[in-house]
């Protein structure tokens, strides 16, 4: 499922008239999809800004279209093609100048990098529900109010139905044609890797090479995130180890998720704070007063990293990612077409199946009640447009890349998605945390891709 950065990244206005550059002219040739109003873009020299205009409903059963913007690279002839750069989320902008040219430096002078605000997301764009969006900012795992949830779902409207991952590959695929690009490259960063794979399982002839950076499976996610929890102990002893404290993190969670009722708050806290600091500085020892009592230091924490991690739905929509996770995600009541009032029951009696061993430090208590399940449990009956869930991804050259310290989208992710791509390698790095490529000065995640793109 799912995944992000913490800091918000501005984008200027970005919408515009088409230039008349080789790919424009390729695709206006053959009369298929079209980038219209391309200009530069403000403040980011050597990069135009366009529309890409796209049906609400790719099956042709409603009307409407939506605008998305996209920006792209202006070095059109570069040797190796087109490189698509997807950000996280669901819900996250895309057009992210700073991130992507910053994570991908050293292969832009070879590769035309390509980004889109994904289908509601971005300045214009963006699906804003304030209340969810208050309650929720830019988390995943922060548990909203079923009043904000039915407010977000009312005020999409019918409409909700058309913002799932299959939607946006569809966007995806017209954006290719509009580019004149036969094959692409792709690189998803965390829900990005996420919709690259639903890409590729759709379109493999249409794929060069992937590269799956912080890996949300293609398929088969437990909606318990039982890895997820578990990670916590492996990591938290992990970078303990690494700086040299004298407690046990994973004990000292364990104890207080079960005498406090903070296990949902610890797990969105936790791999929120794992991404800005992968060492996960002080927090062994505010673990240690906390099951000693002195619950003051960690509830700071869990209010300050609420507090800091407040923003608008143009950088991250939690309407979009409402409406998406809950459209095609598999739950233990089933999907958004089940009943609400089955939901609750179902739910309260698969979480009562779960091995407490394979989510401690955490409990079934926490799996129940994490944010994902909350935001879902009282979403409207909405219909599901049903999409393959393979076995494999197709046999595509892919390279996938963990941190061995990533709290949203743990290593043990990668390692089952590497199981199921065919022509697959991982590359885990030690000590890393979340988007290894962008948000760490290190930079062996990026010549690792730098050498996998070269190949070939």
């Amino acid at each position: 499922m799912m995944r992000r950065t913490l800091a918000a990244v501005a984008c200027a206005a970005l919408t515009v008239t088409m230039l008349q550059s080789p790919v424009a002219a390729a695709a206006a040739a053959d009369h298929g999809p079209r980038l219209s109003d391309a200009k530069p873009c403000d403040g980011q020299p050597g990069f135009t800004c366009a529309t890409l205009t796209v049906p609400l409903d790719h099956r042709g059963r409603t009307p409407g279209r939506l605008e998305l913007r996209v920006a792209y690279a202006d070095n059109a002839n570069a040797k190796r093609g087109v490189l698509l750069a997807l950000a996280g989320g669901p819900g996250q902008a895309g057009l992210r100048f700073d991130t992507f040219k910053r994570a991908l430096a050293p292969v832009l002078d070879d590769h035309q990098l390509v980004m889109i605000d994904q289908r509601g997301t971005g300045v214009e764009g963006a699906l804003d529900c304030p209340q969810l969006q208050a309650e929720r900012g830019i988390l995943d795992y922060d548990v909203p109010t079923p009043a904000a949830v039915r407010e977000c779902a009312r005020s999409v409207g019918s409409k909700r139905q058309f913002f799932a991952t299959a939607d946006t590959v569809d966007d995806l695929e017209l954006l290719r044609r509009a580019l004149g690009a036969k094959k692409w490259t792709i690189d998803g960063i965390s829900y990005g890797t996420y919709v690259a794979s639903r890409y590729a399982i759709k379109h493999p002839s249409r794929v060069k090479k992937l590269v799956l950076d912080s890996v949300v499976p293609h398929t088969n996610l437990d909606a318990f995130v039982p890895e997820m929890l578990h990670a916590n102990a492996r990591v938290l002893r992990e970078a303990c180890a690494a700086t040299g404290c004298t407690t046990d993190p994973a004990a000292d969670l364990a104890a207080v998720v079960r005498a406090t009722d903070l296990g949902p708050q610890l797990l969105n806290t936790i791999s929120v704070y794992g991404i800005v600091d992968p060492n996960y500085s002080g927090l062994p020892q505010m673990l240690a007063a906390a099951r000693a009592g002195n619950l003051a230091p960690i509830q700071g924490l869990i209010d300050g990293v609420f507090q800091a991690t407040r923003g608008p739905a143009d950088d991250h929509s939690q309407g979009l990612m409402l409406s998406t996770l809950c459209a095609e995600e598999r739950f233990p009541w089933g999907n958004s077409a089940t009943p609400e009032f089955l939901r609750q029951p179902l739910l309260d009696a698969a979480s009562r199946r779960l091995a407490p061993e394979k989510l401690w430090p955490f409990d079934q208590e926490t799996a129940k009640n994490h944010g994902i399940m909350h935001l879902c449990l009282p979403y409207p009956r909405t219909a599901v447009r049903p999409v393959a869930q393979p076995y494999k991804l197709p046999p595509v050259p892919a390279l996938l890349l963990a941190g061995t310290r990533d709290l949203s989208t743990p290593v043990e992710w990668a390692r089952w998605q590497l199981s199921r791509t065919p022509r697959g390698e991982l590359v885990v790095l030690e000590g890393f945390g979340h988007s290894v490529q962008s948000r760490t000065t290190d930079d062996r995640g990026r010549k690792a891709v730098e050498a996998f793109l070269d190949r070939g």
